[in-house]
């Protein structure tokens, strides 16, 4: 079992300046502790999202730490040129020392794409068109392709990833379909969804795994939970009830803004989280028993915490990521 950090890098309290210096000394404790993987998500116009262009912040991130490994989750590429991204991707690769792992999507909130000029409703074609362009790209000297929205001829790749052919590529499932498509494809997996859709999910995902690639060892399989630890159950679900209801409100904000109804939504409260299963606080003995009997429930082999969200200031979640590396983390 390895663990790593998802961030939507939502806003706090701090002026943005601090807040980006708090977030890069967070992101050396998850070092630190022997994370595997830090995961930015990308979002726009959005309280919920301060990474709004991903491979600026991981620049960064690139030059903080030395074995972490560091990645998208997702880049949206409705929003992308292909051949812009390939080169982002190539050299983050190379910059990092060959410790990038990038994510695609097709973007998760339709005012986002709007505001870019992109219709939702083509989202998923540019994104599937994007994906075998990208993949393309990073493992040919020149690229030529004609697609729906595409068309390149004998373009020169002067700029290719460390790692060969290309660094892993993961995708966010929430269904057995999605997850099927992902196994097909060979691709490491996140989801953040309950118990029971997670475990459908990871179901497929082996089967077809098996099917597609035999005996081949399987590649991460994520589950991302919100995870704040204390010294008490009470104190640990007092923070994380004030700090989510301030996550959830960046979470839901275009979405009211625009009126539209959200595709993934969470519950209102971090006690209807925790009831559903896509968040826990407590003491580390309450932390670890959650996330063991959701380990064991969905077979997952990558526990993906979300450490750090709404108004929890770098005090706070400094002392909740000490409790979970001290006595939650050794005990999985």
């Amino acid at each position: 079992m390895e663990i790593g950090v998802f961030d939507h890098l939502d806003r706090g309290d701090l002026p943005l300046n601090e807040y980006y210096e708090a977030r890069l000394q967070l992101i050396e404790a998850y070092e630190r502790a022997g994370f595997y993987c830090y995961h930015v998500a990308e979002h726009h116009s959005t309280p919920l999202g301060m990474a709004p262009s991903p491979s600026v912040f991981l620049a960064a991130v690139a030059q903080r730490t030395k074995r972490l490994r560091i990645g998208t989750l997702v880049y949206a590429l409705p929003l992308y040129h292909p051949l812009r991204i390939i080169e982002e991707i190539c050299m983050l690769d190379q910059m990092s020392g060959g410790r990038l792992d990038v994510g695609f999507g097709r973007g998760s909130s339709p005012a986002e794409l709007i505001y870019y000029g992109t219709d939702p409703d083509n989202a998923q074609a540019i994104y599937e068109e994007s994906l075998e362009l990208i993949v393309r790209g990073m493992t040919q000297k020149r690229l030529s392709f004609s697609g729906p929205t595409y068309q390149f001829t004998d373009v020169p790749m002067e700029i290719e990833p460390l790692q060969q052919p290309h660094p892993p590529i993961w995708y966010g499932v929430h269904s057995p379909e999605s997850a099927e498509r992902a196994a097909r494809r060979g691709l490491s997996t996140v989801s953040l969804d309950p118990v029971d859709m997670t475990q459908a999910s990871a179901n497929r995902f082996r089967e077809v795994w098996r099917e597609a690639h035999g005996d081949r060892p399987l590649p991460k399989m994520g589950l991302g939970r919100f995870i704040v630890v204390a010294d008490t159950d009470a104190e640990a679900q007092a923070l994380a009830r004030r700090a989510y209801l301030r996550w959830h409100d960046s979470f839901t904000y275009l979405f009211r803004m625009n009126n539209r109804t959200i595709r993934y939504p969470r519950p209102p409260t971090f006690d209807e989280l925790m009831t559903v299963g896509q968040g826990v606080a407590g003491s580390a003995a309450t932390v670890t028993r959650f996330l063991r009997e959701q380990i064991e429930a969905t077979g997952v082999n990558y526990l993906v915490g979300q450490f750090a969200f709404g108004d929890m200031s770098p005090a706070e979640t400094h002392a909740s990521l000490d409790l979970f590396t001290s006595q939650v983390q050794p005990a999985l």
